[in-house]
């Protein structure tokens, strides 16, 4: 069995679960409300408040399946409770971000400013030209437009200018010699 499936989910107050005969999850919370079809082989039920997902074998892939699961159910729960957040920060002379509307203008160095649609289910926020807040209740739609921002300008490993992580550090290299 899987360490990490093995372990219950607890379901906070306020958060209703239903799962169907096809495994089709949906959560319900004070932020919002996620869905999620997860393999029929995994077994998810409901027991005095918290949430169990039993592997039908030892296999290899039920034991990978079985941790997935779980770990999937624990993003949504805790989703759909407190939400998700990912602070960028751009570095580098001229470099700045602008929200328009629904749309997150980045200016970072190059002809034209990136324009980047804001998707449905976030929220985008920009406290100062060079921070970039990204909210959600779905940990990988916030993850992935995150990483869509951070690949607008990477972080070049000499100067250190471009779009990073907050408290992600950047190994500088030495440079040319004379």
């Amino acid at each position: 069995m899987s360490r990490v499936g093995k372990k219950l989910i607890p379901v906070a107050d306020g958060v209703s679960i239903s799962v169907n005969d096809k495994n089709n999850v949906v959560v319900r919370g004070p932020k919002g409300e996620l869905t999620y079809d997860f393999p029929k082989i995994m077994k998810i039920e409901i027991i005095d408040n918290h949430v169990q997902v039993t592997s039908p074998s030892e296999a290899k892939i039920h034991k990978s399946l079985h941790g997935t699961t779980r770990s999937l159910l624990n993003n949504m729960i805790e989703g759909v409770t407190k939400g998700f957040s990912k602070t960028l920060e751009i570095h580098g002379t001229g470099y700045r971000a602008a929200l328009k509307g629904k749309t997150l203008e980045i200016n970072a160095g190059y002809a034209k400013p990136a324009v980047l649609e804001i998707p449905s289910g976030l929220e985008v926020e920009v406290p100062n030209p060079t921070e970039i807040i990204v909210r959600g209740i779905d940990k990988q739609l916030v993850g992935q437009f995150a990483a869509d921002i951070r690949k607008i300008r990477k972080p070049e490993p000499y100067l250190g200018k471009g779009i990073r992580y907050k408290g992600e550090t950047i190994r500088q290299k030495e440079g040319k010699k004379a």
